[in-house]
């Protein structure tokens, strides 16, 4: 199925790794042209090296901070200025640390939970608007979480700052559908990531199991019986982006295996 990305402008946030990578290299792949970004210019560098080598996509690298409005404001400008324009945007971030509601003070870490997630998301897209509007049209496709739809035990900075983004997003999507500019949401489920390594690390030292057997856990827990993988997600999100789905606004979906039982 061609999704009609072809010579499309895209900025994918925080994508030097993980998932943001496999969704700019999806999206290059597809034959839209890339500009991808995160904090280290170096691990940037080699990612966009890596996706050029990987789909002779033309692509554009940026470093900088999604928490930092000057950067995201450059990140679009410079992107516009170098590409002529925007069709594409796909807002990502890191996820705050785990923990329940008794492990954090009132003010740093839910005040950064929400910079980091909610802020960077809201500051991208008001940076993209009046560049997708000029266009005629375009998609905002932002990365969440299940804990949107179903909250996960020890997560409680991750489910309270990235619900607040569908809020944000089913909102724009109602508000901006008349200018052809859809926004929606695509929630990765245990996608096998350093992320998802990174939150079983607790579970090896109490059990004493490693992490390939805490891994194995999780998968068997899942009706797929497996984990994702990153490709298998940045499939969705290409589509969510692409012309392909131009009535589907409004919409947070899960790529998650059946994980998530709820009915909608």
């Amino acid at each position: 199925m061609d999704l009609g990305l072809a010579g499309k402008v895209a900025v994918v946030a925080a994508s030097s790794k993980g998932l943001g990578r496999a969704v700019a290299t999806q999206l290059a792949r597809e034959g839209a042209l890339v500009t991808v970004n995160g904090r280290d210019p170096a691990g940037l560098a080699e990612t966009a090296a890596a996706i050029r080598a990987e789909t002779g996509g033309d692509v554009l690298e940026i470093p900088g901070d999604v928490t930092r409005p000057a950067d995201i404001a450059r990140l679009i400008d410079e992107t516009v200025a170098r590409r002529g324009g925007l069709d594409v945007l796909v807002c990502n971030a890191g996820g705050p640390p785990p923990g329940g509601f008794t492990d954090f003070p009132e003010d740093g870490p839910w005040l950064a939970a929400i910079e980091l997630n909610l802020m960077s998301t809201l500051r991208l897209a008001r940076a993209a608007l009046p560049h997708l509007e000029a266009r005629g049209g375009g998609s905002i496709t932002n990365l969440v979480s299940t804990s949107v739809m179903q909250p996960i035990p020890e997560l409680i900075l991750s489910n309270t700052a990235r619900t607040a983004v569908v809020g944000l997003s089913k909102s724009l999507a109602t508000e901006f559908a008349p200018k052809n500019i859809r926004v929606n949401n695509v929630c990765p489920g245990r996608i096998l990531t350093d992320r998802i390594r990174a939150l079983a690390a607790p579970r090896v030292e109490q059990t004493g199991k490693s992490l390939e057997e805490v891994l194995a856990d999780d998968a068997r827990a899942i009706p797929m019986g497996r984990l994702g993988e990153p490709a298998e997600f940045a499939n969705v999100v290409a589509f969510f982006a692409s012309p392909a789905a131009s009535y589907v606004t409004g919409v947070t979906i899960q790529v998650d295996g059946g994980n998530v039982r709820s009915l909608l």
